[in-house]
């Protein structure tokens, strides 16, 4: 058995589809974490049998963190967004995998499909990237205020299976005011980080992909014209254009991204406020 965890802000749109995403038995122990939200979300939630803790947002690791501290029923814990679904194939991994009852692993990672214009963002959105969804309960902290690192006690393991992910169901300015939320901690963590963390160029060899990437990340965020660089790495190298328009119009979303975390350094570096 299952425990999830599901954390919430306005989420009336997404939160009935993502628990009507997991199989039965696993909703038998949901816990809803809302950042009091303002619209039906907890009362959806509770009618779907879920048990609903408001509690205000500070930072993403630590609404994580507390989250993941509750009093779950049962020793596994799946945490997912309200915009992902489970696919069956994943449910049935997950349960294979119980079945035999891993001991050593705490952790593990599994790769999301994301969605755009009814079209699934193979190239252009990075695929594959790992997110950990998977955790044993009590064995596992995140650091880090936005874009997470997780570390766990014991070993982490791969999933094959996906999380559907639709990030563009509450609307594109939804999405540009978040990731203008995003922009501002980012910008803030990047000059923190810069001045504080040696940048480790064995971790770009990693064999494991979360300190592959949060090196490669060092190294980006370092390198000139870097928008354009997450363009064309998503768009050409990549071959986003395959996505075709959603492809398009997505490489340039993430690079307007970049272009604001870029500004909000900027502004910070000059004493002003963002």
């Amino acid at each position: 058995m299952i425990s999830v965890l599901i954390l919430t802000l306005d989420e009336e749109v997404n939160i009935l589809d993502c628990i009507q995403s997991l199989p039965d038995a696993w909703r038998k122990d949901i816990v809803i974490l809302d950042s009091e939200s303002q619209d039906g979300t907890r009362e959806l939630a509770e009618k779907a049998g879920a048990r609903v803790i408001t509690r205000p947002f500070a930072n993403y690791a630590d609404q994580r963190n507390f989250g993941l501290s509750q009093d779950f029923a049962y020793e596994w814990i799946l945490m997912i967004d309200a915009d992902e679904r489970v696919t069956p194939e994943l449910a049935q991994e997950i349960e294979r995998i119980f079945a035999g009852s891993p001991s050593n692993i705490s952790m593990y990672r599994c790769r999301r499909k994301d969605m755009f214009m009814a079209r699934w963002l193979k190239r252009s959105s990075g695929y594959p990237t790992f997110f950990p969804r998977l955790f044993r309960k009590g064995s596992v902290r995140v650091e880090r205020e936005v874009n997470g690192e997780y570390h766990c006690d014991g070993e982490v393991g791969q999933l094959a299976g996906h999380l559907l992910h639709y990030p563009f169901n509450k609307g594109l300015d939804w999405w540009y005011q978040r990731h203008a939320r995003y922009a501002s901690m980012e910008a803030r963590k990047l000059l923190a980080e810069r001045d504080g963390r040696t940048l480790r160029f064995a971790d770009v060899v990693s064999s494991d992909p979360a300190r592959r990437r949060a090196a490669l990340k060092q190294i980006a965020y370092r390198l000139p014209g870097r928008p354009m660089l997450v363009f064309l790495y998503l768009y050409v190298f990549r071959a986003g254009f395959l996505d075709g328009v959603p492809g398009y119009h997505y490489a340039a979303m993430r690079a307007s991204y970049e272009i604001m975390i870029d500004s909000m350094q900027a502004s910070i570096r000059y004493g002003e406020q963002i």
